[in-house]
C-alpha cells in the first residue's frame, strides 16, 4: 500500500532522506496531517517501510481523524 510510504516522513528527516525516498503518493497534506501520529505509535528504532507500513495498517482506527480521513481520501482502505 502507497500510503504507509509516509513511515518516511516520519523518521528523521535525515534518515529518511539519506536512506530512504518517500512516495508520491505522500503529499504535503498528508505528511501534515499523519506525521505526529505515526511517529508516536508507529517508529521506534531504526524504522523501516515494511515496519511502519504493518504498524499503520494495524493501528489505523488510533490514528487522529485528519490522518485516517486523509489515508482514505488517498484511497487507503483495506484491513
Amino acid at each position: 500500500m502507497f500510503v504507509l510510504g509516509l513511515a518516511l516522513s516520519v523518521s528523521s528527516v535525515a534518515y529518511a532522506e539519506d536512506q530512504l525516498k518517500l512516495p508520491p503518493e505522500v503529499t504535503p497534506s498528508m505528511r501534515a496531517a499523519c506525521e505526529g501520529d505515526v511517529r508516536r505509535l508507529c517508529v521506534g528504532e531504526k524504522p523501516t517501510f515494511a515496519k511502519v507500513k504493518r504498524c499503520v495498517a494495524a493501528k489505523f482506527y488510533q490514528l487522529g481523524k485528519r490522518c485516517q480521513i486523509e489515508l482514505a481520501s488517498a484511497g487507503f482502505s483495506g484491513f
